[in-house]
């Protein structure tokens, strides 16, 4: 190592020591940890975490080599990330110089700005929940408008699942049924009904009415004028007329 890179070294060192006695903690001659908290510091989502430093020998030439430890909290894979790429864009802005106190400060700013944005997205998580809730009990509240198509295909379902009903009461009452008694139950499940026998029979009553109708012949009363024949009846009841003679 060079005269001058153990030289940016312990400046670099006395400085950020003096900065953060009681955050930094030295692990070797090129290698650091300094505890990072947020700027606005959160009681709900505490978050703190160790950024640890490795120097390159060509540093300050060089970005360290960074990574970072939750001590209080978690991040996901895509936070730790995002803060490590931060860190990266901080350090590349000050490349030529000694950089690390410039990356905790952007790591600060960094902290305060995810815990800000789960806030937020906790919040728009929890209003989003709570209109779909919302919208659920008025739903309820409203109930489910019955429309023609609707009572019809609620009815088929009503209809199927009661014929399927039947059914599995039928298949368990012939299960304690002898041969016989099966074959019996069968028949009289083929005989009509006294109201399906009413029914048919009313039905070819009006059958039977309608062919009577279509067999019928019309009749237009208003061919026979009862007029004349009483007009008729009349002239002959009047017969020849009795006269007086003045002369007498």
């Amino acid at each position: 190592m060079s005269d001058e890179f153990e030289q940016t070294l312990q400046e670099e060192f006395e400085v950020l020591e003096s900065i953060f006695p009681e955050e930094l903690e030295r692990i070797s001659h090129t290698e650091l940890k300094i505890r990072v908290e947020s700027d606005a510091p959160s009681s709900s989502d505490p978050l703190t975490l160790s950024l640890h430093v490795k120097y390159p020998p060509t540093y300050p030439s060089e970005i360290p080599e960074l990574s970072l430890e939750e001590l209080e909290g978690e991040l996901t894979e895509l936070e730790r990330e995002t803060l490590l790429d931060g860190l990266r864009l901080a350090g590349e802005d000050s490349l030529g110089m000694a950089m690390v106190f410039t990356l905790v400060t952007h790591l600060q700013s960094a902290m305060s700005a995810l815990i800000q944005g789960r806030a937020e997205e906790l919040q728009a998580r929890e209003a989003e929940k709570a209109r779909i809730e919302a919208e659920a009990e008025a739903h309820r509240a409203r109930g489910t408008a019955v429309t023609a198509d609707s009572f019809a295909a609620w009815k088929e379902q009503f209809n199927a699942e009661m014929r399927r009903r039947m059914e599995r009461e039928e298949e368990d009452k012939m299960r304690g049924m002898t041969p016989k008694e099966r074959e019996e139950f069968r028949r009289s499940k083929t005989k009509l009904t006294g109201r399906q026998l009413f029914e048919r029979d009313r039905n070819l009553a009006k059958e039977d009415e309608a062919l009577g109708e279509e067999g019928a012949e019309s009749v237009d009363i208003s061919k026979y004028d009862r007029t004349e024949p009483r007009e008729a009846d009349e002239e002959e009841d009047e017969g020849p007329g009795i006269t007086f003679d003045d002369s007498d």
